[in-house]
């Protein structure tokens, strides 16, 4: 089990659910796929469902990526991809109007835990998954 939270707002309080590994919000209308993004030699090693899409994240050498991609490419709609080391909470964010995909943002944390999430569309709304992947 993972501690998945839905973030509303940035400066608004976290409202917390417990789901099971890969299930985070209603399912992806369409099959999403990875576009690698992050780069050569970046596995995906998890993945979140999140409204309309994908967020990816992919690890290669001490370093994490992630990419959130949407499952209804060519509209210009809100994205948004965040990454932060769980040690100090400071994200880095790629959010904006896309027709594919946010990101990629990366972290350098090896031998840590890190927090990680996206959205599509939701505007006010992540999915953010909290002290994940550590070590």
């Amino acid at each position: 089990m993972h501690l998945v939270r839905t973030w509303t707002g940035w400066g608004a309080a976290a409202v917390m659910a417990v789901a099971a590994v890969g299930t985070a919000t209603a399912p992806a209308q369409a099959a999403t796929n990875y576009n690698g993004a992050c780069g050569a030699g970046y596995t995906v090693i998890d993945k979140l469902d999140v409204y309309r899409g994908v967020t990816y994240l992919t690890y290669n050498n001490g370093w994490n990526c992630a990419v959130t991609v949407t499952d209804t490419p060519g509209t210009s709609q809100y994205i948004r991809a965040m990454i932060a080391r769980s040690r100090d909470g400071q994200w880095i964010r790629d959010e904006g109007y896309y027709t594919q995909y946010a990101g990629p943002v990366y972290v350098y944390a090896p031998s840590e835990c890190i927090d990680w999430g996206g959205s599509v569309r939701v505007i006010s709304s992540s999915v953010i998954r909290w002290n994940d992947h550590c070590g």
